[in-house]
């Protein structure tokens, strides 16, 4: 409980600073606008932000015709969680990463790169995917959209500070920045910088917590813990150029698939993945995951989730 009551510290934290920017470079006015710009953005965001994600990648969906034992491992892990079945995506990428999306549980979606799929074990997938699906259950994938999206209406408004900000109005009302020219140009770089801080701060603590509840759907901490360590080494080393050219879906991903090295450490959304897995590891060694009723037969390394089929090897048959 203490982490949504952070997550909701936060947001409010966030759309604040997006009314304290309207107010300060527009007054009254300026704020009711800035409102109005984060109601319309979120609006469209709500409804739309899966589908645009989605397509950006170029993800396929799949079924349990075309891609069945990962269909049916997804179906398994959905069921053990308690949750609708999502749709189910795979990106032609390389590069091993998952996502979530959706703006609810009855409308979500998965999806996993053909290098996740093609490189880990079955029972490391499983451990990706219950991660997916614990975001799906906790409703992060709407809370990180409304984030993105109030983060990049923030450095919009700010950006366009820098071109009609400054001056004052004659009708009476101060619209304009109390600071002046000055306090546009620190609003106009200080503005998105906290966004940032901000936006980095909720996607870590949702991250947590997803890991706590997907080693809860699965049953086996130490599959996602195994599966972190494998995707952050290649990760590291194969570029994901869909990712490179739109870095604000950078959180979304399991791991950050961006390879901006120092900058990327500076102000990664991800918390630290040696961390990641620490904890992971300690619920192991801790006892902390209650015991979970099987979901089919145990699979090659005594798990419960359905046998995905394969061990740690290129070319798994996942369709």
């Amino acid at each position: 409980m203490n982490g949504y009551f952070r997550t909701a510290m936060l947001l409010a934290g966030l759309t604040g600073l997006f009314l304290a920017v309207g107010f300060m470079l527009g007054g009254q006015s300026g704020m009711v606008i800035a409102l109005g710009v984060a109601v319309a953005m979120n609006a469209f965001a709500y409804w739309n932000s899966d589908k645009m994600v989605l397509r950006m990648y170029g993800a396929r969906q799949v079924d349990a015709t075309t891609a069945p034992q990962f269909y049916t491992m997804v179906q398994r892990l959905a069921q053990r969680a308690e949750l609708p079945m999502p749709k189910v995506y795979i990106i032609d990428n390389d590069q091993p990463n998952a996502f979530a999306t959706g703006r609810n549980p009855e409308n979500a979606a998965v999806a996993a790169t053909t290098g996740l799929l093609n490189r880990l074990s079955a029972e490391e997938v499983a451990g990706v995917m219950a991660h997916e699906l614990a975001h799906i259950k906790n409703r992060d994938t709407l809370i990180m959209t409304i984030t993105a999206t109030l983060a990049g209406a923030l450095s919009m408004l700010a950006n366009f500070a820098m071109f009609f900000g400054g001056s004052n109005s004659n009708d009476g009302e101060n619209r304009s920045n109390p600071l002046g020219f000055v306090g546009v140009i620190l609003v106009s770089i200080l503005a998105p910088l906290a966004a940032m801080l901000v936006q980095m701060a909720i996607s870590r603590s949702r991250e947590y917590e997803a890991e706590r509840m997907g080693a809860e759907i699965s049953g086996r901490p130490d599959w996602l813990a195994d599966a972190l360590e494998g995707i952050q080494g290649t990760a590291a080393r194969v570029t994901n150029q869909a990712a490179e050219n739109n870095p604000a879906t950078a959180h979304m991903f399991i791991i950050n698939p961006l390879h901006g090295r120092g900058v990327d450490s500076l102000f990664s959304t991800h918390p630290s993945t040696a961390e990641r897995v620490r904890r992971l590891r300690s619920m192991v060694m801790g006892g902390s995951v209650p015991p979970q009723r099987p979901a089919s037969g145990p699979s090659r390394r005594g798990g419960t989730v359905p046998d995905a089929g394969g061990t740690r090897k290129r070319g798994l048959p996942w369709g």
